[in-house]
């Protein structure tokens, strides 16, 4: 899994979305539905209905970066109690996000 920087914000967005979309459906609802600009030192943290695939997209200054990760049998564990649509994560939350339940 990819390991941040201490100086990169990782910020989840809660509800599922729909994976069809890209880099410009991803920085959209970055910016309309998280309240963040797409372009800050972070990352920005999806996941699909099923928590089986994650999506993270990210700026490095000379453009937008998407990546992808599918699981095969195994879901993320994926907060769905929180009243938040978003949630920033300490780098070791993302450790344990990205870890396969």
């Amino acid at each position: 899994m990819i390991h941040w920087n201490d100086d990169i914000e990782v910020y989840l967005h809660r509800d599922p979305v729909d994976f069809r979309k890209a880099i410009n459906g991803l920085s959209l609802i970055v910016s309309e539905e998280m309240e963040l600009s797409p372009f800050d030192r972070a990352v920005f943290v999806f996941c699909n209905k099923r928590c089986s695939q994650l999506k993270v997209l990210y700026w490095d200054e000379s453009g937008f970066v998407l990546w992808q990760k599918r699981l095969e049998k195994e879901r993320f564990k994926w907060p769905k109690r929180s009243k938040k649509e978003t949630i920033k994560l300490s780098g070791e939350q993302w450790l344990w996000l990205s870890t396969p339940a």
